[in-house]
């Protein structure tokens, strides 16, 4: 993503003006640099944000994974095979996910030197966004923070809303956390109860999200826990009979995808395209340094 350059979303070979979007409607990093300065954004943050910290890739924790559970190639490779799959099976054959949650504390552990150093977790501690909600279990987001000198609240569970102090950042740990393996959204039933949106920070977050600008980074848009997410929230506005007024939400997209970007644009989504052909860790940071940079500008100019 060179000099942080995105994509339009309708002719892949066209290069939009700098700092604009793929949605037709419009949006720009200057208008979510406002958002953000304003306290009117949400930042969502996925398993992306943590490439290039050195964890293990996820083909191989997978392969891992089935290995230990006694599964041949042609099991672990069969279409619909996937993570929340295998940790169900786990679940079953096991009693519990305790193996898993084991691996991931030992295999996931990265030095405060890697994670101060991380370019990418420097820039979102330093956007200071009021409300980061994330499915990840780790925990470099906090240490960011921690480690550039900042506190910021953490919720795990419905708990924990009683400790909030309004006066800090909070981060959502929204699949749980490593710390109570008894909160990890792992296996396949973990994730349809999650789906079903019924539980106190599903119930938070449709509170939140209705009437914020959303980013979200270091996803996936074929994600289907973000797709559902975003369409719940779509139709929400639809029903409103308000949906004109409805604020812009950003995803930020490590390849382009023209059918992803159409549907997303109908949901009221603009994406950050990156370049072609470029890593999607680096344009991550890239998009994150020039949104960084934007909002230093916002508040130097207010």
């Amino acid at each position: 993503m060179a000099d942080g350059h995105v994509k339009r979303a309708h002719g892949a070979a066209e290069r939009a003006a700098p700092g604009t979007v793929s949605r037709g409607t419009g949006g720009s990093i200057a208008a979510l640099a406002q958002k953000i300065v304003e306290g009117r954004a949400i930042l969502f943050a996925g398993a992306g944000l943590s490439t290039g910290l050195g964890l293990p890739k996820w083909d191989e924790f997978l392969a891992r994974l089935g290995e230990d559970l006694g599964l041949d190639e042609r099991e672990q490779s069969a279409r619909g095979t996937d993570f929340r799959l295998l940790t169900e099976y786990l679940r079953l054959e096991r009693g519990s996910v305790a193996d898993l949650h084991d691996w991931m504390c030992r295999d996931w552990r990265v030095g405060d030197d890697a994670i101060r150093a991380s370019a990418t977790h420097r820039a979102i501690v330093e956007l200071d966004f009021p409300l980061a909600y994330t499915t990840n279990y780790d925990h470099f987001i906090e240490r960011a923070y921690e480690l550039h000198g900042r506190r910021c609240n953490k919720i795990i569970t419905a708990a924990d809303f009683a400790r909030v102090d309004p006066a800090l950042p909070t981060i959502v740990k929204f699949h749980g956390d490593l710390d109570d393996v008894d909160t990890l959204v792992v296996a396949e039933t973990d994730y349809f109860r999650r789906l079903a949106f019924q539980d106190p920070l599903d119930i938070k977050l449709s509170a939140d999200a209705f009437g914020a600008t959303l980013l979200f980074v270091g996803y996936s848009v074929s994600d289907v826990n973000l797709r559902l997410l975003l369409w719940r929230l779509h139709g929400l506005w639809q029903r409103s009979g308000n949906e004109d007024v409805r604020p812009c939400s950003y995803v930020f997209m490590g390849r382009a995808n023209r059918l992803q970007q159409r549907i997303l644009d109908s949901w009221g989504v603009a994406a950050f395209v990156a370049d072609d052909g470029e890593d999607e860790g680096q344009s991550l940071q890239a998009f994150l340094e020039r949104l960084r940079r934007a909002v230093a500008d916002f508040r130097g100019r207010h």
